[in-house]
């Protein structure tokens, strides 16, 4: 892993940036602004997106979590480039909606700036980024059955972010607390739907 620590707050600059530039912000253009510079900004932001007002839409909980598994697979095979099918990486949401939930964000990632990162590096390091995405991708897979439930993909997703945030900040404490909420969401969503 590199040690040029991302902030999310950096993260969000990022997205606001996009969202001045363009009417409407596709999963490509995140993709190439992000580059391969991090794999936890990439899992991390779709996985946001879902806790914000945004979540709320039908299927947009699934496409997140098709892109986050996409994304978990390439980590798995520790590609060095990441790819996305065309059709998905043109879709796209609205400025105005993407700088609504940028501000909404932005208070919580100022805060986990300030108070998360760097502790217990060993859980971030190789080969922990891999196990990392192999729980992300059965978190994933929960999410299309949970929207039967509104805002029940909420549960999963947070998990995510939570494992997203621990590889962005190399949190290793993070690491574990988003294990933790994902054995919760496994439990609780399996309890909904079984």
């Amino acid at each position: 892993m590199t040690k040029d620590r991302t902030d999310l707050s950096g993260i969000l600059n990022t997205l606001e940036d996009l969202s001045n530039d363009e009417s409407a912000v596709s999963v490509g253009d995140v993709i190439e602004s992000f580059g391969t510079r991090s794999i936890g900004p990439l899992i991390t932001l779709p996985a946001l997106l879902v806790l914000t007002p945004l979540g709320g839409v039908p299927l947009v909980p699934t496409l997140m979590a098709v892109i986050i598994a996409l994304f978990a697979i390439q980590i798995v095979l520790q590609r060095n480039h990441l790819w996305l099918p065309e059709p998905i990486k043109k879709r796209s949401v609205s400025s105005e909606r993407i700088k609504k939930s940028v501000n909404k964000l932005r208070p919580a990632a100022r805060w986990i700036d300030d108070h998360f990162g760097n502790r217990l590096e060993s859980l971030v390091e190789q080969p922990a980024p891999a196990i990392v995405a192999c729980i992300v991708l059965l978190l994933s897979a929960l999410v299309p059955p949970s929207e039967v439930i509104p805002f029940a993909a909420m549960l999963p997703m947070g998990a995510i972010a939570l494992l997203g945030f621990a590889l962005t900040l190399e949190d290793g404490l993070l690491t574990l607390l988003g294990l933790a909420v994902a054995v919760i969401g496994f439990v609780t969503v399996w309890m909904w739907l079984f």
